[in-house]
């Protein structure tokens, strides 16, 4: 039987990692698992994403929580235990070895689907992480994407049981 203990969820407070936090809330509750959310950056960049200074390690992990908890219910975040790490370096490899570390079983990520030639020219954080990863990890695209979070998440749990 598939059972998932510790799900890692990277964020970068762009609306496809918020579609990915809510996959990730559903699973973890339908597996009664543990979630993890990892920003990778620097007070900086996370600046620029919620455009209000961030300027401290303080309220970078302040911003990252109050993002994650507009995200999601105050309910479904009460219901599923959480944490928060933030680390600094290159988003890809942080995520990896942040799984390794922790013994992830599932990350679950949003990616931007910017293509091939998006691909060619830029990378994909989602991609070196699907090619990396010792676990499973689900990418998550967009919000049409997300409506099948709820059949997911019912199935599982169904197979939970």
């Amino acid at each position: 039987m598939l059972v998932f203990d510790r799900i890692l969820v990277p964020y970068d407070f762009s609306e496809t990692s918020a579609n990915a936090v809510r996959y990730g809330m559903g699973l973890a509750q339908a597996f009664n698992a543990r979630v993890q959310f990892l920003y990778v950056g620097d007070s900086e960049r996370a600046s620029l994403a919620t455009e209000q200074p961030v300027d401290s390690p303080d309220a970078l992990l302040a911003a990252f929580k109050t993002a994650i908890d507009r995200t999601v219910s105050r309910l479904l975040l009460s219901s599923v235990d959480t944490q928060f790490f933030v680390r600094a370096g290159h988003p890809a490899a942080e995520i990896v070895t942040f799984a390794d570390e922790e013994g992830a079983d599932l990350i679950v990520m949003g990616t931007h689907g910017r293509g091939v030639v998006g691909h060619f020219v830029m990378g994909s954080v989602a991609e070196k992480v699907v090619r990396t990863a010792h676990c499973p990890v689900l990418t998550v695209r967009n919000e049409t994407a997300s409506r099948g979070a709820v059949v997911v998440t019912e199935a599982a749990a169904a197979e939970a049981l």
